[in-house]
């Protein structure tokens, strides 16, 4: 007898006597025993003849007996060759993947499932119908671009057209809700992932339909083609990374409609047979035998065990004989087995109180050859996911938990257990489906109309975790309806719970570290597994066919914690010394020591190959450990020899062993080639030492890295002395132990997942609640235009009902939507994992910072997780729940703000994501007054050191994230800069109203005494930072001019022209930097405007002349009359809103009155000076600031629209009293200075003029060379240069020059 898959014939265990015919079998009496075997085998009609008549049955007869009795109805099929009526091609249907297709696509092993590789790619199958009635079943994987239904030989489609694009072809797409046959309309409802779509043809009444989950959707089709030569298959088109499973037949049909054929006919004779021998099982088992009273009695079949009982064991394998052999089909397997197993567990109770399952398993691996029983249970539990997967959702999600249910009854059988994880759940089933549980699309069809009768939506919250304190008072009706709500969204969650408790118990079993009976444990058979999977899906390389979805890797995520924390406190409980959970971190040597395999996941320091060169001594001195010279020689470990893997473990323990257990020179160390390390000499080689030996200083360790096949429980968990996972624990790391090893790499897993998907599935969910928010604005807008409407405007009115009637609908819908996602997604719980991870983070950077060096080994997903976490909770679980509520929520605040303010700066970082990444999260992090209150809660030296960086030179590193946060810092404090949006955009709606611009200002005076503190005492730091700042502002204003003439240019021309979106956005963003970095100025200049003003400090001098140039041409493209940034301004362009006269001339006018108004009359008199004696300054530019110009006196005849000016004065409610006041002052003392110095100033000739600007008087001479310029000249070149202009002499001094004194 042969299996599937298997081609030599393998021999059956053999059960039966080959005894001589005793009088006595040796187990019961004959007469017993034939009694015995007549009630476990009855003949088909019931009626037994009578012990006198009836032909004895003992073991050597009864296979005789019971192959008659599965003979008597045998089910003889009258054409084995499939060439059923109305049916042509094989009797096995399958996709055609030689022929039958158009298009890329990758099909699986089975050539029934199927995902789009392509634009639109299309098969079709093997069978076609030409008669009759006909169905088959499409399980949807993915629920994007799909058209599923039927299609003739003829049909030629391609990447762009697909099933019912052509004549004779027919499609449902659910997607859109439509059908297809050339043209389209609307039919159907839309499907989601985990339905199933029934595809009907009634070819004699020329029909087509479908059915969604067993609900008819109607008639799709009517009066198709039909007749001769005409035939049609199954076919589907669907486009990149859609997948879906067909059924056939080769499995029950989940909805069978009557008088539809399935198009692969069922095995009907193996079924009765199975069907049969269940039956004779279940005699077996509910019959006991009474050997001293010489009588059969019935006893409970839920109760029975395998006791050693020789007859029935003998009797159950002739049974299996037969029944083995049936079980390797999957159709018998779903249809019999699992139906009966389902069947043992509906009285209800835990699955404790049901051993049966387990004593069946027990009968199945005892009776069994072994490739049967592993058939079997592969069979079994792809059927169990699959019956889980696409069961629709009902109120009490009986489904679900019932499925759930047996899986956990099989996981408990050991044997069973590790086999399943060796093979199937992660290589074939991805178990990850069996933690999932879906979001409904249909709320009618899940029943959350009934759960949650009363539906009502909150109104917006900030992004603090705060109701919105302009949102109105709650009205009782509105108080009533929300309580109603929480009621039913209370009673969903318990019944959720439910189900997440059977998913956490599977996850518990499949972490069992005490099932050491049968070999390996479970838990170091699934952390391998679970470190493959997390391979396959960090890597964007990976084939779709193996990729986990986002939203099953959330759930499956939220269930690994719960199991993992549950096993962490347990052994706590028995371990006092270990850490709780609350306190977890992974510790740092984890992430060089090579025992744990990241891939090629990048390292804070760059590639781990180029940080085992760098480090080694670090490595060598720090953490005791010596890195295999093959590892920094190899790029990966398969680039290695395989010279010693022939070593064998003989060899090699006797060689560890000799010279009285000290470890011999591995051949490694001396051989010139360089082989894979055998797993005695890898990274456990610490094991090696003798833990006897007297103590001494810490021996060196190798670190090499271990690949998945090869480790085993010594290498992750330690013995004799061994670290395991914890190898070369730095010096400075606390020796108190934490949990079991094995559980940190799974948390390092877990935090990996996040990284992988999690997170960005967190964010796609929140689009529910922003649908939600939206409706209800539009539900309150329509309702208060009926409060307006006029009555005599009854079809306004009507216009205004529907509108409202649609809103509520929607509204009530996603609602309930939002409960469910809330409760399975978004719930305290979630919450809770979301902030452990978190922590988990945040305790791990904070160790491994401590190591040094060495950190530059730490992966940059914990920075990345360690980062959206917080934005998750920030931003994704309010308003359900707010942060504030999270235990320990300040400290862990400012604890993220350390890492933050110290590490987006930090040299061991080199990577530009992660370094952008974190400049952006702490930009992010002073927006807001919680967490800016929490950086300001760090340490003051932390403090100091991030503004430290914060100022340093903007050249050679990304500084607009640096200037971002400058600007938030002083937003709130500079002149007319309190405003949260600008001014001519008030009356617009925001984009998204929660982005951290647009956060209302939350200035920091600490952070800003920091600035002033380094800045004052610094004088080279301020001279170097304020350069750099004139400098990135030159060239920001400068691209922001060019941009817009070429705007202009082409707004001008006659022909139509568009300008691209992505030059109008470099040109606002330009604009923006300009604006952001003249804020900075104006921070300074408050701060310590002594850096400009104050001669004494050797660059004053020169960074007030360059403010005063900059100062100037700014405020002269700015305000001249019609010029071109007036133009700009008034076309309004979509990506130009940002782009106004007010936040740039605020923001000069801010430095104006800084340097002007608010100092002491020296500092003053010398500003004035600068600005004046610069030949672009314009006093036309100044008035234009309160609208003035110089000739509107002057002038007549002017229009209303010349006579409407820009002026501070109309922005009463940004710019206050007192700075108006300040401007006017300024705006006298420069027209009055300005006449002075016109009055005195006397005729310079052009040769007393400098050289190099024409614009001052020379005022400085070189040294030694004796060439003149004017000092602004000289200053500003010697700051990059010291040579000299003219002659390239150096210049060693620079000397006043003063023409009557030389004279």
């Amino acid at each position: 007898m042969t299996s599937k898959g298997v081609g030599a014939a393998i021999s059956r265990r053999s059960y039966r006597l080959e005894t001589e015919k005793p009088k006595s079998t040796g187990f019961v009496c004959d007469t017993l025993l034939s009694d015995f075997l007549y009630h476990v085998f009855p003949s088909a009609t019931g009626r037994q003849p009578a012990a006198a008549f009836r032909k004895p049955l003992t073991f050597q007869n009864v296979d005789e007996h019971l192959e008659k009795l599965l003979a008597e109805e045998d089910y003889e099929e009258n054409e084995k060759d499939g060439a059923v009526e109305g049916r042509l091609g094989p009797s096995i249907v399958v996709l055609d993947h030689n022929t039958g297709y158009e298009g890329l696509l990758l099909v699986d092993d089975d050539l029934l499932g199927v995902i789009g590789h392509s634009n639109f790619s299309t098969i079709r199958a093997t069978t076609c119908v030409y008669k009759g009635k006909w169905s088959y079943e499409v399980m949807i994987s993915s629920q994007g671009l799909m058209q599923i239904g039927w299609c003739t030989l003829n049909c030629r489609f391609n990447q762009e057209e697909g099933v019912g694009d052509t004549p004779d072809s027919y499609a449902y797409d659910g997607n859109r809700v439509r059908k297809w046959n050339v043209t389209t309309t609307n039919y159907g409802q839309s499907w989601a992932a985990g339905d199933i779509v029934s595809c009907l043809i009634d070819l004699d009444e020329g029909k087509i339909s479908f059915c969604l989950n067993g609900v008819s959707l109607g008639t799709a089709f009517d009066n198709i083609k039909t007749g001769p030569g005409v035939a049609y298959f199954p076919a589907i088109s669907l486009s990149f990374k859609e997948s879906v499973a067909f059924n056939f037949g080769s499995r029950p049909l989940r909805y069978p409609v009557d008088g539809y054929r399935p198009l692969q006919d069922p095995p009907k004779s193996e079924i009765l047979k199975a069907q049969k021998l269940l039956g004779y099982m279940k005699n077996v088992l509910q019959t006991g035998i009474n050997v001293q009273e010489g009588k059969l009695m019935d006893r409970d079949i839920s109760t029975w065990q395998i006791q050693g009982e020789p007859t029935v064991l003998v009797t159950l394998a002739h049974i299996f004989n037969h029944f083995a052999p049936l079980m390797c089909n999957v159709y018998l397997v779903e249809d019999v087995l699992m139906s009966f197993l389902l069947s043992i567990l509906e009285g209800g109770g835990s699955v404790d109180e049901h051993p049966l399952i387990l004593q069946l398993l027990e009968l199945m691996w005892l009776l069994m050859e072994d490739y049967e029983v592993h058939e079997c249970l592969k069979q079994l539990m792809m059927s169990l996911l699959r019956a889980y997967r696409f069961s629709p959702i009902i109120p009490d999600l009986g489904l679900q938990i019932h499925y759930l249910r047996l899986a956990i009854a099989i996981l408990k059988h050991e044997k069973s257990r590790k086999y399943l994880l060796n093979n199937v759940l992660f290589d074939v089933l991805r178990s990850v489906v069996f933690f999932y549980i879906k979001t409904p699309l249909r709320v009618e069809e899940a029943g959350l109309q009934e759960l949650i009768p009363t539906t009502w939506w909150p109104t917006r919250f900030d992004k603090e975790g705060k109701e919105n304190k302009e949102t109105k008072e709650e009205s009782a009706e509105e108080r009533l309806r929300r309580r109603a709500y929480e009621r039913g969204c209370s009673r969903l969650r318990k019944r959720i719970e439910v189900v997440e408790d059977l998913q956490v118990q599977i996850l518990m079993l499949l972490l069992n570290n005490k099932d050491k009976g049968t070999g390996e444990a479970s838990r170091y058979i699934f952390l391998n597994k679970f470190r493959k999977f997390l391979q396959e899906n960090a890597s964007n390389r990976g084939n779709p066919t193996i990729l986990c979805p986002p939203e099953y890797m959330v759930c499956f995520t939220h269930r690994l914690i719960t199991a993992v924390r549950k096993y962490w406190d347990e052994y706590r409980s028995k371990n006092t010394s270990t850490l709780p959970s609350s306190d977890a971190y992974i510790p740092p040597q984890l992430f060089y020591n090579g025992k744990v395999d990241f891939f090629d996941l990048q390292r804070l320091g760059g590639l781990l190959s180029h940080l085992k060169k760098t480090l080694k001594d670090d490595l060598e001195t720090k953490a005791n450990i010596i890195i295999d010279p093959a590892e920094i020689q190899a790029v990966t470990m398969d680039d290695l020899d395989e010279d010693d893997e022939s070593v064998t473990a003989q060899q090699r323990t006797l060689g560890a062993l000799a010279t009285g257990g000290l470890p011999t020179r591995p051949s490694w160390l001396s051989s010139p080639t360089l082989g894979r390390a055998n797993r005695f000499f890898n990274t456990a080689s610490v094991s090696l030492m003798n833990s006897r030996r007297i103590l001494g200083a810490p021996e060196k360790v190798k670190a090499r890295t271990l690949s998945l096949e090869q480790r085993t429980e010594e290498d992750i968990e330690g013995t004799n002395g061994s670290d395991g996972l914890l190898l070369g624990r730095p010096s400075d790391e606390s020796e108190q132990p934490i949990t079991e090893k094995s559980l940190l790499e799974i948390v390092d897993g877990i935090i990996m997942m996040y990284n992988i998907s999690v997170h960005q599935q967190l964010g796609k969910m929140v689009g529910v609640s922003d649908d939600v928010n939206e409706y209800a604005v539009a539900l309150k807008d329509t309702e208060e235009k009926l409060k307006r409407c006029p009555q005599r405007r009854k079809d306004i009115m009507d216009e205004l009902l529907k509108s409202q009637k649609v809103f509520s609908e929607k509204l009530n819908h996603l609602s309930r939507r939002l409960a469910w996602i809330n409760a399975t997604i978004y719930s305290k719980d979630k919450m809770l994992d979301v902030y452990w991870l978190l922590r988990v983070c945040i305790q791990t950077i904070e160790h491994a910072d401590r190591t040094g060096s060495l950190f530059a080994f730490t992966p940059e997903y914990y920075l990345n997780v360690a980062m959206n976490s917080y934005s998750a909770l920030k931003n994704y679980f309010s308003p359900v729940n707010s942060m504030e509520e999270l235990p320990g929520y300040e400290e862990t605040l400012t604890r993220l703000a350390a890492i933050l303010a110290k590490h987006f700066a930090d040299s061991r970082i080199v990577g530009t994501d992660i370094k952008d990444s974190l400049m952006q999260a702490l930009a992010s992090y002073v927006c807001y007054p919680h967490s800016l209150r929490a950086v300001e809660r760090i340490p003051e030296e932390e403090r100091i050191a991030m503004m430290r960086n914060l100022l340093a030179p903007y050249e050679q590193r990304p500084w607009a994230q640096t200037n971002w946060i400058l600007v938030r810092l002083w937003r709130g404090c500079g002149f007319g800069y309190r405003y949260t949006r600008l001014p001519h955009l008030l009356k617009t709606k925001p984009e998204d109203a929660s982005l951290p611009s647009l956060q209302k200002p939350c200035p920091s005076t600490l952070l800003q005494k920091h600035m002033s503190d380094l800045l004052q005492k610094n004088h080279e730091m301020a001279a170097s930072f304020l350069n750099s700042v004139l400098n990135q502002l030159n060239w920001a204003f400068s691209e922001f001019i060019g941009m817009i003439q070429e705007i202009q240019q082409a707004a001008e021309r006659p022909e139509r022209n568009f300008v691209d979106s992505r030059q109008l956005k470099v040109c606002a963003t330009c604009f923006d930097l300009s604006v952001s970095l003249l804020r900075v100025l104006e921070m300074t200049i408050t701060l310590v405007p002594e850096i400009f003003l104050d001669w004494n400090r050797p660059s004053a001098e020169l960074l007030l002349r360059r403010l005063a140039q900059l100062l100037n041409q700014v405020l002269n493209r700015v305000t001249a009359e019609r010029n071109l940034f007036d133009r700009v301004v008034n076309l309004r362009l979509p990506g130009l809103e940002s782009v106004d006269h007010y936040p740039i001339l605020v923001a000069v006018t801010g430095i104006l009155v800084r340097i002007l108004v608010d100092t002491e009359k020296q500092r003053r008199d010398r500003a004035t000076s600068v600005l004046l004696t610069d030949p672009c300054f314009q006093l036309r530019s100044i008035q234009y600031l309160l609208g003035e110009t110089e000739h509107s006196a002057s002038k007549a005849g002017q229009t209303a629209a010349d006579k409407k000016h820009f002026s501070l004065r109309a922005y009463t409610e940004y710019i206050s009293l007192e700075e108006l006041a300040k401007v006017e002052k300024m705006s006298v003392l420069l027209m009055e200075s300005s006449k002075q110095a016109a009055a005195t100033a006397l005729p310079t000739s052009e040769e007393d003029l400098c050289p190099i600007c024409y614009a001052h008087p020379i005022s400085a001479v070189f040294k030694p060379c004796s060439h003149k310029s004017c000092k602004a000249c000289i200053n500003q070149h010697l700051m990059n240069n010291k040579e000299c202009f003219f002659c390239k002499a150096t210049i060693t001094g620079v000397e006043d020059y003063n023409k009557l004194a030389t004279s």
